[in-house]
């Protein structure tokens, strides 16, 4: 590794997402195009930067041509270390003569992660900064989570409502954490999409609670006759994921699931919870991506959050 790395390159949004929290102006290029949201909050030289591609997942591959000529000094990787890491990461690192480093992080553990990145970039101060806000606000949130009587919830993906985010996968920490996840299934998918399943499964479990992925099927469930019949939605009982510039709830499953953790949190157990979440959530727009939360912003945000807009609302 050089002793001193201006240039970075990442591997995938994953990285993305936490890598520009800690250094933005020096990163070469982004894996994938920010979500069309991210244009009202990040600055214009970050949203338009080159667009690499992505090591794993997605739907295209790392652009090696492009990597090359960015001048990156160093690829980084974030997240759950796939089984052949060691060996894709060295192979390219011997294929482009550049460094390829992957850094472990779950939801608990991104303190950790940030630490290391402060490491390998020399920005201890700066990473510790973020490390213990990550840290202390996952501390926070957990035990609160702790002391509740947990809510049976399904998160739900895909345009016909017909995924779920199963149970002691990846993407299910946050929701395994905060909820009793009743999605139990035989072989948790590690794709953000989470496992298929059908209408007789999701009314089976018949949730007390429903939370709809963005892009999901949120606006016509109150009126569909099969959905209608389930209790979260008869009860009112169900809300869309915020959106911007990323799903708060993961997909993909970054640093920023810190937000869906404050905000199902604040849905699920408002007594428990009595932070301002306006106020948490501007914070953290401020820390990782760079930018001031208007309240007008964070309203649009909220807005699907039926039922819990007293809660969500800021403090007057």
């Amino acid at each position: 590794l050089p002793t001193n790395i201006e240039r970075v390159a990442i591997s995938g949004p994953l990285a993305q997402i936490v890598v520009f929290a800690l250094c933005p102006d020096r990163l070469v290029g982004i894996a994938s195009k920010w979500d069309k949201t991210a244009e009202q909050y990040l600055a214009t030289e970050y949203y338009n930067l080159p667009e690499l591609g992505q090591l794993y997942g997605g739907k295209g591959e790392l652009n090696l041509e492009t990597l090359l000529a960015s001048g990156a000094q160093v690829v980084i990787d974030v997240g759950e270390p796939k089984d052949t890491i060691k060996e894709d990461l060295d192979a390219l690192t011997e294929q482009t003569g550049i460094p390829f480093v992957h850094i472990t992080a779950t939801i608990s553990t991104m303190g950790d992660a940030y630490r290391k990145l402060g490491e390998l970039l020399h920005m201890p101060d700066e990473a510790e900064v973020l490390a213990a806000y990550c840290e202390q606000t996952y501390t926070a949130i957990a035990a609160i989570a702790d002391r509740a009587e947990k809510a049976n919830l399904l998160y739900i993906t895909g345009d016909q409502g017909l995924n779920v985010i199963a149970q002691g996968s990846y993407h299910a920490e946050i929701i395994d954490l905060l909820s009793n996840n009743l999605a139990v299934v035989d072989n948790p998918s590690s794709k953000g999409t989470g496992n298929e399943v059908d209408m007789e499964q999701i009314m089976l479990w018949n949730p007390d609670v429903i939370l709809f992925a963005p892009g999901s099927i949120y606006a016509t469930v109150g009126s569909d006759p099969l959905w209608s019949e389930m209790t979260a939605i008869k009860t009112g009982n169900y809300y869309e994921v915020p959106m911007g510039p990323y799903n708060w709830m993961g997909f993909p499953p970054s640093v920023q699931r810190i937000l869906g953790m404050m905000w199902m949190e604040k849905l699920l157990y408002p007594d428990a919870a009595d932070y301002d979440l306006y106020a948490e959530v501007a914070e953290y727009f401020k820390l990782f991506y760079h930018c001031e939360l208007t309240e007008d912003a964070y309203n649009a945000l909220v807005a699907n959050s039926i039922g819990a807009k007293a809660a969500l609302a800021p403090a007057a």
